[in-house]
């Protein structure tokens, strides 16, 4: 059966249906064709491959009789009828050579040639440096199908790399080694989006594409109209020495890729891509640039770990002008304290916006990894020029000092200044300490408004314990980084949270006394929940108004109490009675007098007078009621009065 399908191949070949229908024998859907013959003892086989769409392809296969080599040829799609020349040429396909071995010519009919090698033992067969060609004809020496043999086999090991794009004009592709049984390479450039016609030469050059440096190997051109090249690697070039060097070696080699316009335009780059012990490794960290002096610019900054552990780092910016040049640098310490520089970058191109450099070390010579940047405090300026150093155009924290994306908002309410309030924004970094923005409004440019945390709750007022950067009157901004106290003990932001403290904003230094803005936080801050109780007026006081109660994170309360009539200069003791206000009952809880210029009381609950706790919880089904009075020499005069809790059937 197999030797009637062998010799009658072709009108297997010309009848579809009926080829089709054999699929124990042979596949429609296969391009290279097995032949399904049974296997030769001790045979070394290599598969013949199409080439330029001849559609003829098949297996040579060397074994031995009688001390002798033989050498089978095996095709489908041959004609009959037809002659088909074979030889063993030297060197790899690639690189191509004389022929050093004839074959029997393949028989058109049977698809089949066998030759007797009387001078080739197995072994030189196994490690022949050369490749087999099938032509057309003797009259057309055209390739039809070929193949690698011996040394030049490969083994199946390969590695490849990405080659991006240069531009958005340009192409990206990437790069194929393969390794052959001699420990050479094949090499193959696959590039996407080439021009029909193109010649694009295609190097490796040594250190990093970030570096930069000289050709050491030249790959075959890259065919505009195919995109491709295919080069054999043997050694590097003359002019970088001309030592050979293997597939491990290139998998070692601290080199990149460049593919160029054309030779006419090497300077233009198309693609380019590193390799070797350049290759990223795929771990990376990425932070973002804001934008700072300069409206418009902004980005980010990515390092990516290399598999010799340097580090790619790459800064990509939006909107810098054209022909800029841009000098970045890491520096010590959070944006916000500053600090000095402790690595150079590669200045960013105002036309591309971007700057590559690779790092090794810290300007001082200390060893720098992926890790250490993780965990490092510093931060990233891109500067104006080299002329204007002073002018940040584009800044981020990086490392130890990135946020992580947990943030918390207090309110920072209006106070002794018309106008003016804002919010804190607690941000958390990565090392677990803290980033605080205050952006408050109404203030004005030339101010300067200094603004401190507080130890208590702002109702009941406390020292300073850390000092925040002044508020800044032209833009209402203040950034600080809280690593400690003042008295430098330790904070993380997670006990900032937690803290017992609020936030003062300042009119300015000479007067501190003036409080512009002002809000609880940590876990003083009010959780939003809140209710309020109307104070009505007493015997025609014409003094009335409202209390709120607002609950805390710790659980307590803010009272505050906020009633009109009340005249300038007033001082007007308040407190909470047990009982309802027309029961009457002893003073409970003593609340912060009313200012009468103001109207206003604001007192921080979290106990009765004879120290029982009581909570926000506490207050709401609290049986009592507050009085307001006329002044601390004549508490029996009331100006407003209202139920509470428990004695309010219905909130207002």
């Amino acid at each position: 059966m197999l030797k009637f399908f062998y010799n009658n191949m072709n009108s297997f070949i010309r009848l579809p249906l009926i080829f089709c229908g054999l699929l124990f024998v042979w596949s429609c859907e296969d391009d290279e064709v097995d032949l399904g013959d049974p296997p030769i003892e001790g045979a070394i086989t290599y598969r013949l491959s199409e080439v330029s769409s001849s559609g003829i392809n098949g297996f040579i296969k060397f074994y031995e009789v009688d001390g002798a080599v033989e050498a089978l040829i095996q095709l489908a799609g041959t004609e009959s009828g037809a002659s088909y020349p074979a030889h063993i040429h030297g060197n790899s396909a690639i690189e191509t050579g004389e022929i050093e071995v004839t074959f029997t010519p393949v028989n058109g009919s049977t698809g089949e040639s066998k030759t007797t090698l009387t001078n080739l033992s197995m072994d030189d067969i196994a490690n022949y440096d050369g490749y087999v060609n099938v032509h057309l004809s003797e009259s057309d020496l055209s390739v039809i199908a070929q193949s690698d043999i011996g040394s030049n086999e490969l083994t199946g090991t390969t590695k490849g790399y990405d080659l991006a794009l240069m531009t958005e004009d340009s192409v990206s592709g990437t790069l194929l080694l393969e390794q052959r049984k001699n420990g050479f390479t094949k090499a193959t450039i696959t590039l996407e989006n080439t021009v029909e016609g193109g010649s694009h030469p295609a190097h490796i050059h040594a250190n990093t594409a970030a570096e930069g440096g000289g050709i050491v190997i030249s790959f075959a051109p890259v065919n505009g109209t195919t995109g491709t090249s295919v080069t054999n690697i043997r050694a590097f070039d003359a002019d970088a020495g001309g030592e050979a060097v293997t597939y491990e070696q290139l998998l070692e080699y601290d080199g990149y890729v460049n593919v160029h316009l054309s030779a006419d335009q090497l300077g233009t780059l198309v693609s380019q891509g590193d390799f070797g012990q350049n290759e990223l490794n795929g771990e990376s960290l990425t932070y973002e640039l804001e934008e700072r002096a300069v409206e418009g610019i902004s980005g980010n900054i990515t390092f990516e770990e290399r598999v010799n552990g340097e580090i790619l780092a790459t800064i990509a910016l939006e909107g810098t002008p054209e022909g800029g040049i841009h000098p970045a640098h890491i520096h010590q310490n959070s944006y916000v304290e500053a600090g000095p520089i402790v690595v150079s970058f590669n200045p960013v191109n105002g036309n591309t916006g971007m700057s590559k450099t690779n790092i090794t070390a810290f300007d001082n010579g200390d060893e720098l990894t992926l890790e250490t940047l993780g965990e490092y405090n510093g931060y990233v300026n891109v500067h104006l020029s080299a002329a204007d150093l002073g002018t940040i155009v584009a800044q981020g924290d990086i490392g130890a000092n990135a946020l992580t994306g947990e943030s918390v908002t207090y309110m920072l309410d209006e106070r002794d200044a018309e106008g003016i309030s804002g919010i804190a924004t607690l941000y958390e970094r990565n090392s677990g300490n803290s980033l605080l923005v205050l952006d408050i409004e109404g203030t004005t440019e030339g101010g300067s408004h200094p603004a401190h945390i507080h130890a208590n709750t702002a109702a009941e007022t406390g020292g300073i314990v850390i000092d925040l950067t002044n508020v800044d009157g032209a833009t209402g901004m203040s950034m600080s980084t809280i690593r400690q106290f003042n008295d430098g003990s330790s904070v993380s932001y997670s006990e900032l949270l937690e803290y017992d403290g609020y936030i003062n904003v300042h009119f300015s230094a000479a007067d501190l006394g003036t409080i512009v803005a002002q809000g609880d936080l940590g876990q003083n801050a009010l959780t939003g929940d809140s209710v309020t109780y109307v104070l009505n007026e007493v015997a025609d006081s014409n003094v009335s108004g409202t209390a709120t109660f607002y609950e805390r994170n710790n659980g307590f309360s803010l009272v505050e109490i906020m009633v009109d009539g009340t005249l300038p200069l007033g001082d007007h003791p308040a407190h909470i009675h047990f009982n309802s206000a027309e029961e009457g009952g002893a003073i409970a809880i003593d609340l912060t007098n009313v200012n009468g210029t103001t109207g206003i009381s604001r007192t921080n609950v979290d106990a009765q007078n004879n120290n029982k706790t009581t909570t926000y919880e506490d207050l709401l089904g609290f049986d009592g009621y507050i009085n307001v009075h006329l002044s601390p020499e004549v508490l029996g005069t009331i100006l407003s009065q209202g139920n509470i809790g428990a004695n309010v059937t219905t909130e207002e």
